[in-house]
């Protein structure tokens, strides 16, 4: 296999204006075919991305031939059900993150890709940008000493009842749709799972769906990661790695922008607070949804394993389902 055949599943925004474009910009990808449940709309889409197949369902994409791989983007509701209609059909998966709604959903989608020795990985594009890398790195280098806290903040502004990040029954609200990003950072930095989960959670009285959300996250060794996400604030992203001998701080963690310069700030010594010894490091423009492409694709082509397991996505989910209290 030269090429990975990739096959869009839903003409979702994030799919349309982000994602499929970066994996068509994947030096091992080529986006053969989109689908919707509506046939206008997919041949619509096909021709905005150039696109050569359209499909009116779902299912017509999944028993084409043709196909390698899906890239799911549909809403968090419907993850399960047409990633574990994939791997039957023998098609490895890209899934949008939360990877499902619960845990034991996400413990039945791995199993379901593991029978049909499929590929299953959840779309958490951020980790592989040359930024996170570099902090990762750093970090595990012994860099900043041993590491005592992360501190990080997501948020965005998003009141319309109509759109499925404010529904319930779609799998809505802050800690599901950006909150999970800062529950998977801190597992990724600490390299383990939390032994210890408190949270506070405003709810929209007419939604129902979490619009603020805080937690702190014990670690194995006394380490603490402290977060807050919200829908209802000004946009706004930072995520801090603090350790006993230096910190870094990312300047643009999660929605990275493929087409400019990042940085992050890596602080050690000097005369803190007025003058720290911070050594700004810059990056020059990457796109963490193709990287993500490629690295997917990689372990298609090769058989090989993909940079984070599925059950990765498992323990996320566990932890969201503490915070939320279900």
């Amino acid at each position: 296999m030269t090429k990975v055949r990739w096959g869009i599943l839903s003409t979702a925004d994030i799919g349309m204006s982000k994602v499929t474009p970066a994996i068509q910009r994947a030096k091992n990808a080529e986006v053969v075919a989109i689908a919707s449940r509506d046939a206008d709309r997919a041949a619509a889409a096909a021709a905005q991305l150039g696109i050569s197949t359209s499909y009116g369902s779902y299912e017509s994409l999944l028993e084409a031939e043709d196909i390698d791989a899906i890239y799911i983007p549909l809403p968090n509701d419907l993850h399960a059900e047409w990633t574990m209609k994939a791997a039957v059909a023998g098609k490895h998966v890209l899934c949008e993150k939360p990877l499902a709604m619960t845990s034991a959903q996400a413990e039945e989608m791995v199993a379901a890709c593991a029978e049909a020795g499929i590929k299953l990985a959840e779309a958490f594009m951020y980790r592989h940008h040359p930024t996170w890398v570099e902090a990762v790195r750093l970090l595990r280098s012994g860099a900043l000493g041993e590491l005592e806290a992360v501190q990080s903040w997501f948020s965005y502004y998003n009141d319309d009842p109509a759109n499925i990040r404010n529904r319930v029954d779609s799998g809505g609200g802050a800690v599901m749709d950006i909150g999970c990003y800062n529950i998977n950072l801190s597992r990724m930095l600490f390299d383990a799972e939390p032994i210890a989960i408190r949270s506070a959670i405003r709810r929209d009285p007419m939604m129902g769906i979490d619009t603020l959300a805080s937690a702190v996250l014990e670690f194995p060794g006394g380490g603490q990661s402290t977060f807050t996400c919200t829908t209802r604030g000004e946009p706004y992203q930072r995520v801090h790695i603090v350790g006993d001998r230096g910190r870094i701080e990312i300047e643009i963690p999660f929605n990275i922008p493929p087409d400019r310069e990042t940085r992050i700030f890596v602080t050690s010594g000097g005369e803190p607070p007025e003058a720290p010894a911070t050594e700004t490091i810059t990056f020059p423009p990457a796109n963490p949804y193709t990287i993500e492409a490629e690295l997917f694709g990689e372990a298609v082509r090769t058989d090989g394993a993909y940079p984070v397991p599925p059950e990765d996505a498992i323990a996320n989910m566990r932890v969201i389902d503490t915070i939320l209290g279900r």
